[in-house]
């Protein structure tokens, strides 16, 4: 049994329930920031077969095409498109709070709000400039 703090008279939690826990807006974003960084990472390989099948011949360009026109290629520009906004909009926040912009808990709750908002307008814009 762990020792008990002599300064309060509650017990500390035995489980947590992380299901439970209401993440703040900040973390959210921050988190989603590194997830958006290693999909990005992963997404490296299939960009580089698809790459290397269409350099391989008029058969391997076209091959390459049809599979960018299917539907899980679609999604999987669509989650890259918003994976690349959110990366790059949380970055220049992660900037700017290096330089001490915002980095007050109103503003920083405000920004980390806008990023996500930003993000899912300008992925949404992207995909479908290039898959629509």
């Amino acid at each position: 049994m762990p020792p008990r703090d002599p300064n309060t008279d509650q017990k500390r939690p035995v489980f947590l329930d992380l299901r439970r826990i209401r993440f703040p807006p900040q973390a959210i974003a921050s988190i989603a920031h590194r997830l958006t960084g290693v999909l990005m990472i992963l997404a490296i390989l299939p960009a580089t077969w698809l790459f290397a099948i269409s350099l391989s011949g008029p058969a391997g360009f076209a091959r390459a095409g049809e599979v960018l026109t299917g539907i899980p290629a679609r999604l999987a520009g669509l989650l890259l498109a918003l994976a690349l906004a959110h990366h790059l909009f949380a970055g220049i926040r992660y900037l700017l709070l290096d330089i001490d912009i915002g980095i007050n808990r109103v503003t920083a709750r405000r920004s980390a709000l806008l990023v996500m908002g930003l993000a899912v307008i300008a992925g949404l814009g992207l995909w479908w400039g290039l898959w629509a």
